[in-house]
């Protein structure tokens, strides 16, 4: 099917990565773009109403409606959640945190869209993933990208070791995230797991105050005190070179 001039516009806005400074990372076009949008598809309700007064105090909240999107949705209708652009109307799609649609269920909307005709445009914003990607010293040119990895230890062990396998064959960076609260579990099997030579980047806080970035060889985090991971919002790339 193909769209019409009359169909409303599907905006891809980043959230910041946490804190509560979003010029560092909120572009003012993105802001004028949000102001003058009324329908919201959103990965955390209150996260998006906080992030939306945060870059426009006057906005008109109750004004506004907003659709869920994330991993607890039971049951997802992408047309109907894209019922406002058929009928002229621009529409946002926000994350809770960074980019939309990169670790998240909103690619199942913007297929929708371009399945529909309705017209999709990405917009600036931050990527912990290729921050991380870019402050780690390790290759920009193949790397892959694992999202979350498994949580049974067996099968954690086993990740890891495919992981510095392939890296080491294909000379790529392999970057993957693990649950706040599972952070410092996901080191210490690195550390265990991972062979002496193989490098480590531990990007953490990612244009916040707190923020972190390191990389060292597993040998040389093996003697170096640790950073503590717990909460906090981590980003982890491996890379072997045999």
């Amino acid at each position: 099917m193909t769209g019409t001039s009359t169909y409303g516009k599907l905006y891809l806005i980043p959230t910041p990565l946490g804190g509560d400074e979003p010029q560092r990372c909120v572009p003012t076009f993105n802001i004028d773009i949000l102001g003058n949008i009324r329908h919201f598809v959103v990965e955390e309700l209150r996260t998006a109403r906080r992030f939306l007064r945060q870059v426009i105090p006057a906005f008109p909240i109750d004004d506004c409606d907003f659709q869920l999107l994330n991993e607890h949705t039971t049951h997802i209708n992408s047309l109907e959640m894209l019922a406002p652009a058929f009928v002229g109307n621009d529409m946002a799609l926000l994350s809770e945190a960074g980019l939309p649609c990169v670790a998240d269920p909103g690619a199942l909307l913007v297929s929708a869209a371009h399945n529909k005709g309705i017209q999709v445009i990405p917009l600036v914003g931050a990527s912990s993933l290729m921050l991380a990607l870019m402050a780690s010293g390790l290759s920009g040119q193949h790397f892959c990208f694992h999202g979350y990895l498994p949580t049974d230890k067996q099968q954690l062990t086993a990740k890891i070791r495919n992981m510095e396998m392939q890296s080491g064959k294909n000379n790529q960076s392999q970057i993957f995230m693990e649950a706040p609260y599972r952070n410092n579990q996901l080191l210490q099997q690195l550390l265990e797991v991972c062979m002496p030579s193989t490098h480590l980047c531990i990007a953490c806080n990612l244009t916040l105050s707190g923020e972190y970035i390191a990389t060292k060889s597993i040998k040389d985090w093996r003697n170096s005190p640790l950073p503590q991971l717990h909460k906090q919002n981590t980003v982890f790339i491996l890379q072997h070179n045999p």
